[in-house]
């Protein structure tokens, strides 16, 4: 779907959505502060927070740290952008994020959630010197992937190739394949941004908030810091520094919080529930007991 073409039906794509069942992009929505969620996604990020209390700063900081990795990006020439495990559209959408430095960047994004194809056309908003297109595809299917992006990307030239948040629901089987396809069809000088969940650190906390995730029906493949390294290594990659680590650790030179957060009324939030209480705390005072994310950006050579 192209920034061009008519919206999918909204009312035979809601059929599609359970919404009894809590899903990983609702439950991350949850924690940026949207609205697109329902009370089992709710229920779900409830519970994640009670068995990690401080676990919405991974969510919010592996954000940012996409932020910084496409604004390096873009800062680096690279004008072509494939997004893939989207997400339910939020602040700093990629395209805002590489537009805002060259506005002709061009960004494709994949999904496959019938819940992030009804909000698409919110990820279509290009200026209008760049494009923007959505694909509904599945990670595991990179093919279909890549021949739908070619209506958007020249594949000869440098592509970022960002998979934020998004490994982590794939098993090793599938997963380094599928980065090595993806990988081996785009030019050299394209990048990899990538964050995965990570197996050793913070890792009690974090092994019981995987726990209550599949008790809801998904489950998350935590991977160590040489696990999520064999993704830069496997495929040749150079690897930018500062190399895999904690994606609060990522050039954190400038975070940028949820707007909220910046100026919240103290009384107005001592008023909210223990989990909305969590958009408006800021992000600056985080520990590395408090991330669980692994990040890396690596070069095609």
């Amino acid at each position: 779907m192209s920034a061009d073409a008519p919206a999918p039906d909204a009312t035979e794509l809601r059929k599609r959505i359970d919404t009894t069942k809590a899903h990983p992009a609702r439950v991350y929505d949850v924690f940026l502060g949207g609205k697109d969620n329902y009370p089992a996604d709710r229920e779900a990020a409830a519970m994640a927070l009670a068995a990690n209390p401080r676990g919405y700063l991974t969510v919010r900081h592996n954000r940012d740290f996409m932020r910084r990795a496409v604004t390096l990006a873009a800062h680096e020439g690279i004008r072509q952008f494939l997004d893939i495990g989207t997400g339910l559209p939020t602040q700093q959408n990629v395209h805002q994020i590489a537009q805002a430095v060259a506005p002709e960047s061009r960004v494709v994004y994949v999904d496959n959630d019938p819940v992030v194809l009804v909000h698409a056309q919110a990820l279509l908003t290009s200026g209008p010197e760049g494009r923007t297109d959505y694909i509904e595809a599945d990670l595991r299917d990179p093919a279909t992937i890549l021949e739908a992006a070619r209506r958007t990307l020249d594949l000869d030239r440098p592509v970022a190739l960002v998979l934020a948040a998004v490994l982590h629901f794939i098993e090793d089987d599938a997963a380094y394949p599928v980065v090595e396809r993806l990988l081996g069809a785009l030019a050299p000088g394209s990048l990899l941004v990538l964050s995965n969940v990570s197996s050793d650190l913070n890792p009690e906390q974090v092994g019981q908030v995987t726990k209550a995730f599949k008790e809801r029906g998904f489950a998350m493949v935590r991977r160590s810091h040489a696990q999520v390294e064999r993704f830069v290594t496997d495929n040749g990659l150079e690897m930018l520094e500062p190399g895999v680590v904690p994606v609060h650790r990522w050039r954190p030179e400038e975070v940028v919080d949820l707007p909220e957060a910046a100026d919240a009324d103290p009384e107005f939030v001592a008023g909210l529930d223990e989990l909305d209480r969590t958009r408006y705390r800021r992000i600056d005072d985080v520990t590395d007991a408090d991330v669980s994310v692994y990040g890396v950006v690596a070069r095609k050579l």
